[in-house]
């Protein structure tokens, strides 16, 4: 039996994981390296933002709406009904109904692109003042950029934090690979385990934003992914048990 560790939550869709245990005879053990919380209204105030001094909101997860509201309550701004609203996709911003009513008037929703974001607040919404929330692991530098250049004013507030979980009870040596995603989870696999030795413990690098950190770190990375062969997660690791059988 191969033993496989995954640094994310069980998947809703087990099933290709199901097809790849019978197949290659893989045992996976789904366990989340960190988890995202909300700031607390301090840590947010060292960024010396006001929320009141904005027109317009970007939100890119359901996360983080539920942190911007949790913490203008914290702080005790009152957001005013002549607030925009402008999401990634539809998914978050239909969730904002969970705070406010929804409105088609002031929210508006992409398709999960940083150009479609600039797009929908083409010349229309220029005029606004935009605060683009995010968490510390996101990287932001796709919409900025395009933001800048389209001459929009922003600023970047973090609202979310990344947490290490606590990994000790975990015995990497009944492992054989090992699955990455986050420079977070590099973080926390060196904060769980400061004596840390790879051995023969493969690692796949799944996202670009992961490489650098493990390389840095010292892992040996056996494969990346996603890649045009292997899209998905649950590829990449089919296709290194087919190459390494």
């Amino acid at each position: 039996m191969i033993n496989v560790l995954i640094s994310q939550q069980v998947p809703l869709n087990l099933l290709p994981y199901k097809e790849i245990s019978e197949k290659y005879g893989v045992s996976f053990d789904f366990k989340p390296f960190f988890k995202i919380e909300p700031l607390s209204a301090a840590e947010f105030r060292t960024q010396k933002i006001d929320i009141s001094a904005y027109s317009a909101i970007v939100f890119s997860s359901r996360l983080g709406i539920d942190a911007f509201f949790e913490l203008s309550e914290q702080l005790r701004v009152k957001i005013p009904d002549t607030m925009k609203y402008f999401c990634t996709t539809e998914v978050v911003a239909i969730y904002l109904q969970k705070h406010i009513t929804y409105r088609k008037r002031k929210i508006f929703f992409g398709d999960g692109s940083a150009a479609s974001l600039v797009n929908l607040i083409g010349n229309k919404h220029k005029a606004e003042r935009f605060l683009i929330t995010t968490s510390d692991n996101a990287n932001s530098e796709t919409l900025t950029k395009l933001l800048t250049a389209a001459d929009i004013k922003f600023d970047v507030a973090v609202l979310l934090k990344s947490v290490t979980q606590n990994l000790k009870d975990t015995d990497l040596g009944k492992y054989a690979l090992a699955v990455l995603y986050n420079a977070y989870d590099v973080k926390s696999l060196q904060e769980n385990f400061p004596n840390f030795e790879q051995g023969d413990l493969k690692f796949i690098a799944y996202g670009k934003n992961i490489v650098k950190a493990m390389e840095s770190a010292g892992l040996e990375i056996a494969m990346q992914g996603p890649s045009p062969e292997a899209p998905s997660a649950a590829k990449t690791i089919e296709l290194y048990l087919k190459n390494n059988k």
